[in-house]
């Protein structure tokens, strides 16, 4: 599943105290990087290149503190995991993210709680 390797990417970024993080491009992966530019998690990302497409991510920091501490992912390429909007969790008491794949689009849990619509439990992350 290409968007693990790009959750990953910005996390070992974040972990190496990195400014960029790149990773190839496509439209599932940006989909996932404007939800995380909305939450705050990174601070810009640009696209670049005419055949091989590159996503060039800039993570947020604030006076040296990184704005992601952790993630949990839950589907991998070889276990999907489906989730109904009912059983969808508050991440942290409320103080991280529940990212889904929906016939929507990349949306937030407590987005999928509201608009009463279930998916692909992609990754907890706060």
């Amino acid at each position: 599943m290409s968007v693990i390797d790009l959750i990953i990417r910005i996390k070992n970024g974040y972990m190496a105290k990195i400014e960029n993080v790149d990773c190839p491009y496509s439209k599932y992966r940006e989909a996932v990087l404007v939800k995380l530019k909305q939450l705050e998690y990174i601070d810009t990302f640009d696209i670049s290149g005419d055949k091989q497409k590159k996503i060039h991510v800039k993570l947020r920091y604030e006076d040296g503190v990184r704005a992601l501490t952790d993630i949990k992912l839950f589907s991998t390429p070889g276990k999907r995991m489906y989730i109904p909007y009912r059983k969808i969790k508050r991440v942290k008491g409320g103080m991280g993210h529940a990212l889904l794949s929906s016939s929507k689009g990349i949306i937030t849990g407590d987005q999928a709680r509201k608009e009463r619509i279930g998916g692909e439990l992609l990754f907890y992350i706060w």
